[in-house]
């Protein structure tokens, strides 16, 4: 039978092949995972609909292909060997720039971030000795045959642009993690410049370092002696999706942000208290659990908060369910896993959802399902720093929130100085929807709950 690339979600049309599980001549059985396939919203294992044997793969690793075309032949068990169909396949490159075989593991496993971090941001990352070396520009070896070994460590989206640069990776020295090649390795190979070990940063809310992901950077070096000035980079697969989204958000929403501090005092009490009941349950608990316990009942007192706008029919939806996306900071771009039902679930089932959600999506692991049917988003740099943010609003919807880095300030209280650990919220707000007064209303009966989270219990 003939396998076609099936709709795996929604508005999808197309898929990358990123690791066949399976090689023609093996067997396979019904539902077992075989291959992996990178769309612009997840990763995806796709498997067997029967059980047989692997006729004919019709689309190698890094080839992209459309929903509907011919994925594999498969031989069907007790029904002998079928002649594999005529597809419209993709045309295969010549042998010479044949797609290079993925990594064993397209990301890398990520370090989980220490415990005193922010929610969602990035792990800090052990960066390797720098080195001293030369590096000329490398360009791809046209052996026949000829596959990169799996032990070199790059994403998908690397390998292809290393593919579209003619690059051989092989001759790449990584400054990710674990050794791994980053679209900055590859550009500087481009450019003949060595790349420079990571750099972290310190955030001083937290206490740690924090390198940024994948080193993704706005700034390229460039060779002045002789090389190219600038570097053109396709945009395609995340990054092309999050382009059209931020812009069809700030083009169609009127944003408004409103910005209040918060005493964080109580809650940074709390939650080093429960540390050690964290531990024995294995959970990690940071800080965004209690923010978004605060956040449930304001939304209930504000549901216009909780809704979304439905500009075709000119309707505005309010949502009686809160599922909370967390913007998270991935290698591959920024991803919005969302947390199904959040005001139904405890502080450590918060905390143990955050975790797995943001760990797969990181890993390039995310289901379409993770990042599906948000009603209101979080997104926090709080680890990495910074005051406070104007964040774009995660259209439909029509609130984000920003949190931010927890310092200790001196305040005012009863009239003398005192120190506290303090944080500034930013709620970004559709305005055509959400009132400016009702967004400070809102942001009053977060604070309210925050600054004293015993609150909660009556809420």
């Amino acid at each position: 039978m003939d396998f076609k690339l099936p709709d795996i979600g929604e508005g999808i049309h197309e898929g990358e092949i990123v690791k066949w599980l399976k090689k023609e001549g093996d067997a396979v059985a019904a539902d077992e995972a075989m291959v992996e396939v990178m769309t612009d919203k997840a990763t995806v294992e796709l498997p067997s609909p029967v059980a047989g044997t692997i006729q004919k793969i019709h689309a190698a690793e890094g080839v992209t292909l459309e929903v509907g075309k011919v994925l594999v032949t498969i031989a069907e068990k007790g029904k002998g060997t079928a002649a594999p169909a005529k597809v419209d396949a993709p045309k295969a490159a010549p042998k010479a720039e044949a797609p290079q075989a993925a990594a064993k593991s397209p990301v890398e496993a990520i370090q989980n971030d220490p415990e005193d971090s922010g929610e969602v941001d990035p792990a800090p990352r052990k960066a390797p000795a720098r080195q001293e070396r030369e590096v000329t520009p490398v360009k791809a070896q046209k052996a026949e045959h000829e596959a990169l070994p799996y032990e070199i460590l790059a994403t998908p989206a690397t390998r292809k642009m290393a593919r579209d640069l003619d690059i051989d990776l092989r001759q790449v020295q990584g400054t990710g993690t674990q050794g791994r090649i980053t679209k900055m390795d590859v550009q500087l190979a481009h450019e003949g410049q060595s790349a420079a070990a990571p750099r972290p940063s310190h955030s001083v809310a937290t206490g740690m370092s924090v390198a940024k992901p994948a080193q993704r950077s706005t700034q390229l070096q460039t060779n002045f002696a002789g090389g190219d000035a600038e570097t053109r980079i396709p945009l395609r697969g995340i990054r092309k999706k999050i382009a059209a989204a931020m812009s069809h958000s700030k083009h169609t929403a009127a944003h408004f942000t409103y910005v209040e501090e918060v005493d964080m005092t109580e809650v940074v009490k709390l939650r080093e208290e429960a540390k050690e009941e964290a531990k024995k349950l294995g959970v990690k608990l940071t800080f965004l659990p209690f923010i978004i316990k605060a956040v449930v009942p304001a939304l209930k007192e504000f549901p216009y908060l909780n809704a979304s706008l439905d500009d075709a029919k000119e309707e505005l939806v309010l949502k009686n369910y809160h599922n909370f996306g967390i913007a998270t900071d991935t290698p591959n771009g920024l991803m919005v896993p969302v947390i199904k039902n959040a005001d139904r679930k405890t502080v450590w089932e918060l905390a143990d959802e955050i975790a797995s959600l943001s760990d797969r999506a990181r890993n390039g692991k995310s289901q379409v399902e993770d990042l599906k049917g948000g009603t209101f988003t979080f997104t926090n740099a709080g680890s990495i720093g910074g005051v406070f943010a104007t964040p774009i609003i995660n259209h439909p919807e029509v609130a984000i929130l920003g949190v931010n880095a927890i310092r200790k300030r001196p305040v005012v209280i009863d009239d003398q100085i005192v120190i506290r650990d303090m944080m500034y919220l930013s709620l970004s707000v559709d305005h055509r929807v959400v009132d400016g007064a009702d967004a400070a209303r809102f942001m009053n009966r977060v604070v309210f709950y925050l600054a004293n989270p015993v609150r909660l219990v009556f809420a």
